[in-house]
């Protein structure tokens, strides 16, 4: 008579990883607090703030990427996925601290509404993947309906997260005032390298750092 399997044996195991947290979300605002934006005019290198900053950016969409793989790993459930992400966003989109810091983080925050509308879009499902035809939609609606063309944003988001490879093409380094679209296609681009990082992610178990 065969051995039947045991629970464990025959479900993906739950993994105990520590996601993004209010602790580390201050450590990095901390950080960033003691930075100096002023660039040296003797180099030609980005301000340390400024690094930082990017640094801070690519820290959560990795973060946030790594509930989505875990999920495509089959270790959540879309429900458990949907729950970790809106803990997350409800720290990384919350009131920007008062002080110098304040526009600093509110641009952070502004291109993260591609990344969670993403998110939540691939979990749904049904997202439209023409992303030729979205970069468009969303360059020609931003001006007149902002909600539109977030809509149009995550669907190449979504597609990203599955698997397309955008968008490096359709955002040019010599624009002088980028639109917040076009800050939503770097958004993108960095989730595509962000998943590109994560290819072999949870192969093996632990906290996530």
């Amino acid at each position: 008579m065969a051995k039947k399997a045991s629970k464990t044996e025959s479900e993906p195991l739950k993994l105990f990883y520590i996601f993004y947290n209010q602790e580390r979300w201050d450590n990095w605002l901390k950080t960033l607090s003691e930075s100096s934006f002023e660039a040296d005019p003797e180099s030609d290198e980005m301000p340390e703030g400024l690094r930082i900053l990017d640094n801070f950016s690519e820290d959560i969409t990795v973060s946030v990427l790594k509930v989505i793989k875990l999920h495509q790993n089959k270790r959540f459930t879309k429900e458990e996925a949907l729950e970790k992400l809106g803990q997350i966003e409800m720290i990384v989109m919350s009131a920007a601290p008062e002080g110098d810091l304040e526009e600093v983080i509110e641009i952070l925050q502004l291109p993260k509404l591609a990344l969670f509308r993403s998110c939540q879009k691939y979990l749904d499902g049904g997202f439209d993947k023409e992303i030729k035809s979205l970069v468009k939609k969303g360059k020609a609606l931003i001006e007149s309906d902002m909600e539109a063309a977030l809509d149009a944003a995550a669907n190449i988001g979504a597609s990203v997260i599955d698997g397309a490879s955008c968008c490096s093409k359709y955002v040019k380094d010599d624009i002088e005032s980028p639109t917040l679209f076009d800050e939503w296609l770097i958004e993108c681009e960095r989730m595509n390298d962000a998943m590109t990082t994560l290819k072999n992610f949870d192969e093996t178990t632990g906290d996530e750092d």
